[in-house]
Formats: C-alpha cells, sequence, structure tokens
C-alpha cells in the first residue's frame, strides 16, 4: 500500500461519509488524505515522520516557501487539520456539510497537485 494510495482511498471515503451524513469521519480522512500525500513526497526525499505539525512544517518549508506548490496549500492543509483537531477533541464542535464539501474539493486539489508533481518528478 503506498501513501498515495491511501490519500486516493480517503477521498472516496469522504465521499462516502458525507453522502451519509458522517461529518465528523469525513472531516477525519479529509485531513488523513492530505497528511498522506505529504508522507509521500517525504518519502521522495528521505523524510518521515509521524507528526502531524513537523510535517507540516517540513512541507511548507520544503515546497510551499520554495514555490513547488501555492501559498493556498499551506492555508488548505492547516484548515483541515484545525477542522480534524476540534472534531475529534472538542464537545462543541459543530461541523457543516457545505464547509466539508469545500474542504474535500481542496482536498482533492491538494492530493491530485501532489500526485501530478510527483509522476513528473520521479523520472
Amino acid at each position: 500500500m503506498t501513501r498515495l494510495w491511501q490519500a486516493e482511498n480517503a477521498i472516496k471515503e469522504v465521499e462516502i461519509c458525507l453522502a451519509q451524513g458522517l461529518l465528523d469521519i469525513a472531516a477525519n480522512r479529509i485531513y488523513y488524505g492530505m497528511f498522506y500525500a505529504m508522507l509521500a513526497l517525504g518519502l521522495l526525499r528521505d523524510f518521515e515522520t509521524s507528526k502531524h505539525i513537523q510535517l507540516m512544517g517540513w512541507f511548507n518549508k520544503n515546497f510551499v516557501h520554495t514555490g513547488i506548490f501555492p501559498k493556498l496549500f499551506s492555508q488548505i492543509v492547516k484548515k483541515a487539520f484545525e477542522t480534524r483537531t476540534n472534531s475529534d477533541y472538542s464537545i462543541n464542535q459543530v461541523l457543516k456539510p457545505a464547509d466539508l464539501e469545500q474542504q474535500l474539493g481542496d482536498m482533492k486539489l491538494f492530493i491530485n497537485t501532489i500526485k501530478t508533481w510527483i509522476a513528473a518528478n520521479l523520472t
């Protein structure tokens, strides 16, 4: 199982969860799909970590601040992380389907862009 496969599979999981009203699980899978995509980049650059903040910092330093990916990607993954964290740990978190649909679109853009970049840079 590759990290990109996990990222792509997470997209399908989010779509199923949203259709069934499982918003907390959808929020989790949105973030984790992006997490897996960043891990795939890390493997290409001999960087591995299980720490979320460390991975996001590494991603921003090596891919966003260098201009490989747009600054928007930093904001997309940060928002997904915050939504997932609040959903998992805050008892007062109210998730809105429309917000998660937007994040799903952002997730698809994030993962597909990384997938395309990896394919172009493997050779």
